[in-house]
């Protein structure tokens, strides 16, 4: 399974990728291959204001559907449009294309309390 070094982690299954107090979102490789094939995503409302743990958006697979919890507060900034027409991204590249939303930090301490790489590997091979 691919564990990107770079990225922290929530134990809900989402990555997230911080560039300065921005940070992007998405939903892990383990998370989409327990999903199995993703045919629609919810799309996040820009500008709403999330708190870490909450349910912001969904998605929907050939077996279930699934919400996305925010890993971190903050206002979402932008979201990710070509989900709408090609929600196979998130299977297809989890880390890069597929990446959910971006979401603006109100609490960047929130970002230090994510798992590490390891850390997710122990969560899911444990």
């Amino acid at each position: 399974m691919n564990v990107p070094a770079e990225l922290r982690y929530s134990s809900d299954h989402e990555w997230v990728r911080r560039a300065g107090n921005v940070v992007t979102i998405g939903i892990t490789e383990y998370a989409q291959d327990s999903l199995g094939d993703i045919v629609f995503v919810e799309a996040p409302d820009a500008g709403r204001t999330v708190s870490a743990g909450e349910s912001f958006t969904e998605v929907e697979s050939t077996k279930s559907v699934s919400d996305i919890y925010a890993p971190v507060s903050g206002s979402i900034s932008t979201i990710n449009e070509a989900l709408e027409s090609q929600p196979e991204l998130l299977n297809n590249d989890p880390y890069g294309e597929g990446w959910i939303c971006t979401i603006e930090m109100s609490e960047p301490t929130e970002f230090d309390a994510l798992l590490d790489a390891d850390a997710y590997r122990a969560l899911t091979e444990g």
